[in-house]
């Protein structure tokens, strides 16, 4: 089953960037998932671990998830608690009235960190000469944002909230079939091996930008660059959208350069042939690499962060191969993206080895779906969750998105506010290497 899932990656994406655009069939494909995640998740021996004291299970119920074993009580000196802030199903951005109050009520939380996206739908959102040269246009022509610079206003208030502010990169590779972007470098695009382009995310046709294309990673990184140069920011973050789907990568640059290095061998047929879904992971690794170089050498305490699904959907689907990029040291904060109702399926997500492994050396913290436009999260799940990542010791939550956080909800926004508050009673630092947090070092099971 996961085989066939991983051939039809369109389908098996079960990331926010699916459930937020897929409205009518994304429930399906989340319950699908749910049930391949169940399937395939490693058999854990209960009797050799202890149980799970939260909502809604009883530590003497034997269909109690198994749990991780912490290396020490919660720390409440550094915690991650984040939120995504997106132009999708969203407004937040589009006004400096509401911007400015959505940043001071996150602050009066107790929220410590902001993720803005600063690439979306084809075009940036902050004032780009990047995106001038290349696009023909410098912001997203969305009259809310015309005059301004949203990133500017985001890191000057919430620096001075004490909040730290990380611009998200949501799009990656990928951009409407109609974009300036696409129109203006078909030459830049990659293709199915029937040398489709289509890309159907729900109602939307896209298009996917060749990662390994020069001109391609030479705009992205210009992106980057003019980002973490011209801004007062406290990092960057990718997620599996900057990577590619599995099917795609036939277009013709790529099977030159595949053959290339093959003497003269085209590319295998099956997409999902593990040398050739290794050659392009590889590919994409080695750019995500000149990225972190870049970042560096241009803002040295500039964050690189990482916000994807767990590993074998970012490899397996999109290439995004992000557990090589932690263990190379490309990553220094990783978010990992864990949107389930279920908590025993939740949790299961958390005990995967490269999700241990990366906690020994990064700060590790769990992404949270808070809701989408047409999907209402109860809070009861939202705490849940939020006492399992903190038992075990992550280093914080984020959530997706800020939308859903009390405005998309079913209750009065106060009441979800007054929720948000008892959990975060009290301000804490969030956890980065710049100011002396200190990784998780995980005890044996017995």
């Amino acid at each position: 089953m996961l085989k066939k899932l991983l051939q039809i990656p369109q389908k098996a994406y079960f990331s926010y960037k699916l459930t937020k655009r897929y409205k009518g069939i994304g429930l399906a494909v989340l319950f699908a998932l749910s049930i391949a995640t169940v399937i395939f998740v490693s058999p854990i021996s209960y009797a050799q671990t202890p149980r799970l004291e939260v909502t809604g299970f009883s530590p003497s119920d034997p269909s109690a998830p198994p749990a991780l074993i912490p290396s020490r009580k919660n720390s409440t000196t550094y915690e991650l608690r984040g939120v995504w802030l997106t132009n999708i199903d969203s407004n937040v951005l589009f006004g400096r009235d509401r911007l400015s109050a959505a940043l001071e009520r996150l602050h009066q939380l107790n929220f410590n960190t902001v993720y803005p996206t600063v690439w979306n739908w084809g075009y940036t959102l902050y004032p780009s000469r990047v995106a001038q040269r290349v696009i023909g246009r410098a912001i997203d022509p969305t009259p809310g944002l015309q005059g301004r610079d949203i990133l500017r206003e985001i890191s000057q208030q919430g620096h001075q909230k004490g909040m730290a502010v990380i611009p998200w990169f949501e799009f990656g590779f990928m951009a409407p079939i109609n974009s300036q972007l696409a129109l203006r470098h078909p030459t830049w695009l990659t293709a199915r091996r029937n040398g489709k382009r289509l890309w159907k995310e729900g109602k939307h046709n896209r298009v996917w930008l060749n990662p390994f294309h020069p001109e391609v990673q030479k705009f992205i990184k210009d992106l980057v660059v003019e980002t973490v140069s011209n801004y007062d920011i406290d990092g960057i973050q990718f997620d599996d959208h900057f990577g590619l789907p599995t099917e795609f990568g036939y277009d013709a640059y790529t099977v030159k350069l595949y053959q290339k290095e093959h003497k003269g061998k085209r590319p295998p047929a099956n997409p999902q042939n593990p040398e050739w879904v290794r050659w392009r992971a590889n590919k994409i690794t080695a750019f995500m690499k000149q990225i972190f170089q870049a970042v560096k050498a241009n803002n040295k305490n500039c964050i690189v962060s990482v916000a994807p699904n767990p590993q074998r959907i970012s490899y397996g689907l999109f290439l995004a191969d992000w557990k090589s990029w932690e263990k190379q040291g490309l990553i220094e904060e990783l978010v990992l993206q864990v949107y389930r109702n279920d908590l025993k399926v939740f949790i299961s997500e958390l005990q995967y080895a490269e999700v241990e492994a990366a906690r020994q050396r990064i700060p590790v913290s769990i992404g949270i779906l808070s809701g989408l436009k047409d999907r209402y999260v109860p809070w009861g799940q939202i705490q849940n969750q939020v006492q399992v990542a903190r038992r075990y010791n992550f280093a914080g939550v984020s959530f997706f998105f800020y939308e859903t956080l009390w405005n998309l909800g079913r209750e009065q926004p106060i009441k979800r506010q007054n929720s948000f508050r008892q959990i975060f009673p009290v301000a804490v630092k969030r956890p980065t290497f710049l100011d002396g947090w200190k990784p998780i070092v995980l005890e044996s099971k017995k």
